[in-house]
């Protein structure tokens, strides 16, 4: 947590739990009719999406990522368990051979 990426692994992994929690209300939403926990799953997810986003565009800039890479990034936010990839296959790697 004492640097952009690291807190960027983070944000990572937290952005891809909340992904799997939507998953997980959406049906309670349209199947159950209880849109409530699928309201507040979204807004976090929301909050966690942007803050992964400025987070990948941080690191980024700090880092001098090449464009590929900032893609990557960005698109491992759309897909499901993406930014477990990307932590797992980019961003760890990254943060050791940058000790």
């Amino acid at each position: 947590m004492k640097t952009a990426l690291g807190r960027l692994r983070i944000m990572a992994i937290l952005e891809g739990i909340s992904y799997i929690l939507l998953g997980i209300t959406m049906p309670l939403k349209y199947l159950n009719d209880m849109p409530l926990p699928n309201y507040i799953v979204g807004m976090i997810h929301g909050v966690l999406f942007i803050m992964y986003c400025l987070l990948v565009v941080i690191v980024a800039v700090k880092m001098k990522w090449k464009f590929k890479m900032i893609v990557l990034a960005f698109l491992a936010s759309l897909i499901p368990f993406g930014t477990f990839y990307a932590d797992w296959k980019w961003f760890k790697m990254m943060e050791i051979n940058n000790r």
